[in-house]
């Protein structure tokens, strides 16, 4: 097991996030207004084909989760800042031990270490077959 993270590799990570932070912010906002510019909505409503329309509702869909998977990202990031405001930073929430520097170098906002995170997405896959 390594050593806790000392108060350099600490102000480092809390130096990406910041920046991770306000990056995503910027994302978020610019495709906010891309979206509400491009109002796909209106052209679904000014032309009435079906094609059309459904051309219309997939594209702002697209835009909605690709803005909700940048609001899931800053939470994460938000999130780890607080960890490392608390202490937590670098420690798995399901086993306690510390997480590894490579995985938090990988993934800055790693809330777990590797062998828990493994376990996490096998319980949480919603099965290896596809059902109809």
């Amino acid at each position: 097991m390594s050593p806790p993270l000392n108060r350099e590799e600490l102000s480092e990570y809390r130096n990406r996030l910041r920046r991770r932070h306000a990056e995503l912010r910027q994302e978020i906002r610019g495709e906010l207004l891309q979206a509400d510019s491009e109002r796909y909505v209106d052209l679904a409503n000014q032309v009435h084909d079906p094609g059309d329309e459904s051309v219309a509702d997939l594209l702002s869909d697209l835009d909605l989760a690709g803005i909700d998977q940048d609001v899931n990202e800053l939470r994460d990031v938000e999130d780890a800042l607080e960890r490392i405001a608390t202490g937590g930073y670098g420690i798995c929430i399901d086993c306690g031990t510390e997480i590894d520097r490579d995985r938090l170098a990988a993934q800055v906002t790693a809330r777990r270490c590797h062998d828990c995170q493994a376990a996490y997405e096998r319980s949480h896959a919603g099965g290896t077959h596809a059902k109809l």
